[in-house]
This record gives C-alpha cells, sequence and structure tokens, in this order.
C-alpha cells in the first residue's frame, strides 16, 4: 500500500515538472514581457540581469514615486501626527490621511525615495525625450547614492517622530535632488531646455 501510494506521488510530481518545463523558457531565451511592460530596447541589447525590467521612463517614475514620496517628506514639517485621517483611509489618496497616514506615511516616504533610488540605476531608461538616462556615468551614480542616503534619513527622522528631524531631513532631500537636477535637468532655453534633458550642460 505504501508503495503504490508513494508511486502515485512520485507521478504527479514528475507530471509538475514536465508542466514546468513546458512554461519555463529555454535557457538565453528571453521570458515573454508582462502585460503593459515596455518592451526591451532595440538592438538585440539584452535585458538587465536579474529580471529586471524598465516600465517607464525617467519623468514617469519622477511622477509616479518620487514626486509623491518627498510631497509627504515637505507636508511633515508641519507635523504630521496632527493630519486627521480621511473619512475612509482605506481609500484616501493622501498617504498622511491614509490607513497607514501620519508619521507611518513619513516612514513609508523615506523607503519609497530609497528604493526609487534603485529605479534610477537600472539599464535601458530613458527621459521623456528619449534619451537614454545616464545611469552609467560616476557622476550620475554619486547623486543616486545621495538619494538613497536622503531617504534613509527621511526614515530615521520618522521613527523619532521629532519634526526638528524631519525637517533637516527634507533639506538633506532637496539638496539630493537638486544636485542632480542643476546637471541633468534644469536645462535653459539657450541649453535647449527639456529637449536637452539627460545631457550635461
Amino acid at each position: 500500500m505504501r508503495v503504490r501510494s508513494a508511486l502515485i506521488a512520485l507521478l504527479f510530481f514528475a507530471g509538475i515538472a514536465m508542466a514546468a518545463a513546458q512554461q519555463t523558457p529555454a535557457r538565453g531565451a528571453a521570458p515573454a514581457p508582462a502585460r503593459g511592460a515596455t518592451p526591451a530596447p532595440a538592438g538585440g541589447a539584452a535585458a538587465p540581469a536579474g529580471g529586471q525590467r524598465v516600465h517607464g521612463n525617467l519623468l514617469q517614475v519622477m511622477r509616479g514615486v518620487l514626486f509623491p514620496a518627498s510631497n509627504v517628506v515637505f507636508a511633515a514639517q508641519d507635523d504630521p501626527a496632527t493630519v486627521k485621517p480621511a473619512d475612509d483611509p482605506s481609500t484616501s489618496p493622501n498617504p498622511l490621511s491614509s490607513a497607514y497616514g501620519q508619521w507611518q506615511a513619513v516612514e513609508n516616504a523615506g523607503v519609497a525615495i530609497s528604493e526609487a533610488a534603485n529605479l534610477l540605476t537600472i539599464p535601458g531608461r530613458r527621459c521623456s525625450n528619449g534619451k537614454p538616462a545616464p545611469v552609467a556615468n560616476a557622476d550620475w551614480q554619486k547623486f543616486v547614492l545621495g538619494l538613497r542616503d536622503a531617504g534613509a534619513a527621511v526614515l530615521k527622522a520618522a521613527q523619532s517622530k521629532n519634526v526638528d528631524n524631519i525637517v533637516t531631513a527634507a533639506d538633506t532631500l532637496t539638496t539630493a535632488c537638486g544636485n542632480c537636477h542643476d546637471v541633468y535637468r534644469e536645462k535653459t532655453p539657450a541649453q535647449g531646455g527639456p529637449a536637452n534633458r539627460c545631457t550635461k550642460s
């Protein structure tokens, strides 16, 4: 009886393994792109290691992740503990009045900022003008480290629940963003304006 049960189990797991093998791409083959994913860069460029994929351009990452997270930090300088929860915190678009609001929202923003620094290093990212984001440049990598450190400072300040610490962390964040923007974003009309972003002056 035990032998028969073991044989049935063996056949069952063998069937699972065969099904998985049929769904797994051959070694070296690119996995099928996820629905809505940005196609791999043209020219046969390999996808970044570790399964990293680019789903938005640099402007979209800034607006979708860094802009809202930074605004939570800046708003927290008025003491997030005084922010009243929304009528329905689970659906509030304001992180400070959401189900994970007040100081928790500021902690979350710090984590989001540090994690977003990783997104700014993925090869294949492009700027809104179509130019490649300069992720391999030494100064870009330095700016990214500054952003990551700023996010860590925000997290530490939020955990202290001290508004003075948040003011200091917000200043650190402003400096980190400005360091990169001054070089790669803020382009005057004489420098080509937004069309010349991602290039040095």
